[in-house]
Order: C-alpha cells, then sequence, then structure tokens
C-alpha cells in the first residue's frame, strides 16, 4: 500500500535554496522554460487543483513528491504569486525565449530602414508592456488610462531612442550599427518599466515579515524591485543582442548567405534563441524573487508604524516582480 505524501512539504516556497544563485538558477531554469507555454488549460487547472487542495491539507490519491512540485512549478508558470489569476499566454516568463528571439533576431536582421526600426520598436515594445503588466508586484488594479499612458510612453520613448541612434551611425562602421536596436532595448527598459509599474511607484507594494504577514504597502520597496528588474532585463538581452551581430558581420561576408541572403533572419533568430535559453533564467536569478531589504530604509512613518506594532521586525519581504 502507497505511503501517503506528508502535508508537511513547503510549496510557498521554490524547490531549491533561493538564497544562493545556483538554487536561484535551477528554480528559474524550470519557471521559463517554454515548454510549460505548450500545456493545455486542463493540465494548468489540473495544477492549480493540486496546489490549491494541497494549502488546505488535502493530498491527491497517488500524489508524489516529484508530481507535486510539477504542478507547483506548472502553477507557478501560469499563475500572478499575488492575485491568483492565470496570466496573460505571451506575458508568462515561459514565452520570454521564443517571443523574444523572434522579435530581437528580426529587429537586429531589420534595423537600416526608419519603417523596419519603428516597426519592430514597436512590436518590442508592445510585447514589453505586456509581460510587465503580466509580471508586476503587487495585487492592486491598475486603470486602463494608467496602462494606456505608461504603454505610449514607453513606446515612443523607444523608437525615439532607436531613430536618433540610427542616425548617429550613418557615418561609421556597419558592426556598431548593429548595436543600436541593443541601446534602443537597454534605453526602452529603463522607461517601459518604471512607467508600466508607476502604480507600485506610487502606492508601494505589499511587504511582509518572514511569515508573509502583510504589514503594509512601501514605495522604497517598490524602487528596489523595479531596479532590480530593470537591471535583469537588460542583461537578459544584453548576450543576444552582443554576441550575434559579431558572427553576423563574419558570416555576412562568406558566400553562403551572400548567395542565399534570406537565410540571415532566420539564422539571427536561432542564434539569438541559442543565447537567451540561458540568458534568461540565469538573469531572473541574479536577485531573489522574494527580495528584503531592512526596516530602518522604508518610509519613516512605515518605520514607526512597523516598530509599534511588530517590535521584533528588522527586515521585510516582498515579490519585486520580473
Amino acid at each position: 500500500m502507497a505511503v501517503e505524501l506528508s502535508t508537511s512539504i513547503n510549496i510557498k516556497e521554490p524547490r531549491w535554496d533561493q538564497s544562493t544563485f545556483t538554487g536561484r538558477a535551477k528554480h528559474f531554469f524550470t519557471v521559463t522554460d517554454p515548454r510549460n507555454i505548450l500545456l493545455s488549460n486542463e493540465q494548468l487547472e489540473s495544477a492549480h487543483k493540486i496546489i490549491t487542495d494541497y494549502r488546505k491539507g488535502v493530498v491527491s490519491p497517488g500524489l508524489s513528491e516529484d508530481e507535486l512540485w510539477r504542478a507547483k512549478y506548472i502553477f507557478d508558470s501560469a499563475f500572478h504569486p499575488d492575485t491568483g489569476e492565470k496570466m496573460i499566454l505571451i506575458g508568462r516568463m515561459s514565452a520570454q525565449v521564443p517571443m523574444n528571439m523572434t522579435i530581437t533576431g528580426c529587429m537586429m536582421t531589420f534595423y537600416k530602414t526608419t519603417p523596419a526600426v519603428v516597426l519592430w520598436q514597436w512590436i518590442n515594445q508592445s510585447f514589453n508592456a505586456i509581460v510587465n503588466y503580466t509580471n508586476r508586484s503587487g495585487d492592486a488594479p491598475i486603470t486602463v488610462s494608467q496602462l494606456g499612458t505608461a504603454y505610449v510612453s514607453a513606446t515612443t520613448g523607444a523608437v525615439a531612442t532607436a531613430l536618433g541612434l540610427n542616425a548617429l551611425t550613418k557615418h561609421v562602421s556597419p558592426l556598431f550599427g548593429r548595436f543600436v536596436p541593443f541601446a534602443a532595448v537597454a534605453a526602452a527598459n529603463c522607461i517601459n518599466i518604471p512607467l508600466m509599474r508607476q502604480r507600485e511607484l506610487k502606492h508601494g507594494i505589499p511587504i511582509t515579515d518572514e511569515n508573509d504577514n502583510r504589514l503594509g504597502e512601501s514605495t522604497k520597496a517598490a524602487q528596489q524591485a523595479i531596479s532590480q528588474v530593470v537591471v535583469s532585463r537588460i542583461l537578459m538581452a544584453s548576450p543576444g543582442m552582443a554576441i550575434p551581430p559579431f558572427l553576423m558581420n563574419h558570416l555576412e561576408k562568406k558566400a553562403f548567405l551572400k548567395k542565399f541572403p534570406w537565410m540571415s533572419a532566420p539564422i539571427q533568430v536561432g542564434l539569438v534563441g541559442f543565447c537567451l535559453v540561458f540568458a534568461t533564467p540565469l538573469c531572473c536569478a541574479l536577485f531573489p524573487q522574494k527580495s528584503s531589504m531592512s526596516v530602518s530604509r522604508l518610509e519613516p512613518e512605515l518605520q514607526e508604524k512597523i516598530r509599534a506594532s511588530h517590535p521584533g521586525v528588522e527586515r521585510v519581504f516582498f515579490n519585486k516582480g520580473l
């Protein structure tokens, strides 16, 4: 007779130690696995039921520990950690590699004309806006007007940056011109992420103690969370946008691409995809998902409130978003 699975496994936290980079990398290699986007609604709902039941102390008959953790990672890949709602498919981290390899590959192939720059920067920032909204921190809703303002501002900023850099590089080497898309993406991330998450900067994000007891909302925590995400996103794009230009500059001088120039885009997309398979989880792992900061770094009024109601608390924790 099979032994029933214990209900004491802590599935609120990832399977691997999140205080180490290696543990976080293992976690994000699982969460960003592109195969997760192929899962059916039935598989997602099944994982949702297993995890919801387990949190209530109910164990599905015959469930093994490995199956529980598999359900946990399916659940984490598709449902928002704060709101619990099912995330938009292309906004999930598991969609990052296939979506970004296609968009980035095309941005880096079609960068020489103004219409192409405008089109692909617009597509990229539209995708980024969806990702930033989907992976925001906190459970407070964002209005349609806030969303629209942030989207238009971020997209305009990215396109203007790309066009400005393109104009500056007309008299330099073609290799330098290939890095224009990366510079535009880096600048746009600095615009897009704070704008799409501006509500968090204005009103704060939920902070808790180590036992997940909610202590309030902090704008200081939001600033730390968003700055960490900006750094992660820029570094995430770096390998895929820095390595292929050198390779493509070399390959385009060869007879093969001179004979089959249409192969340039598929090769570039493939190179970017290879880089992103590793860069996405490794850069997500740079900072803990459950970030923390000292109470002394919070807003003065929030410090007073926490010290009055929870005098033993020295550090607070929050979901930084992705």
